[in-house]
């Protein structure tokens, strides 16, 4: 069975969602998770107490958060796994669209890319 990450970017500081997302995310989740499609997933902090560390011409620095030069942040993920691949472009589609109609002021991106295990080609 295929298996997702689903991650939803959106600009940083742009405040709480209202309980009507929390709450259909709730539902949606739930039922996902009964189901076996969704495996673990959660919201993130902001950037100010990431820390990224770059590699760069074979040196390793560490750059501490907030990143002011970040115009979108991820702010969720999720671990998912569904019987084909248009199933899950279905679903994400479906979460997507949770997010337009609780929270339609906010600029979201809800991307889904498939897992690889091993060398094999996508949608296999």
């Amino acid at each position: 069975m295929p298996r997702f990450m689903g991650l939803v970017r959106m600009e940083e500081g742009v405040g709480t969602p209202p309980q009507s997302l929390f709450d259909a995310m709730d539902d949606y989740i739930g039922q996902r998770a009964a189901k076996g499609i969704f495996l673990d997933g959660g919201g993130l902090y902001g950037t100010e107490d990431a820390v990224n560390f770059v590699v760069r011409k074979g040196e390793v620095s560490r750059v501490d958060g907030p990143y002011a030069e970040a115009k979108e942040v991820v702010g969720g993920w999720a671990l998912l796994q569904y019987d084909t691949v248009e199933e899950a472009v279905a679903d994400q589609q479906e979460f997507a669209e949770l997010h337009a109609k609780h929270w339609p002021e906010v600029t979201v991106v809800a991307t889904l890319r498939q897992i690889s295990e091993g060398p094999e080609e996508p949608g296999a």
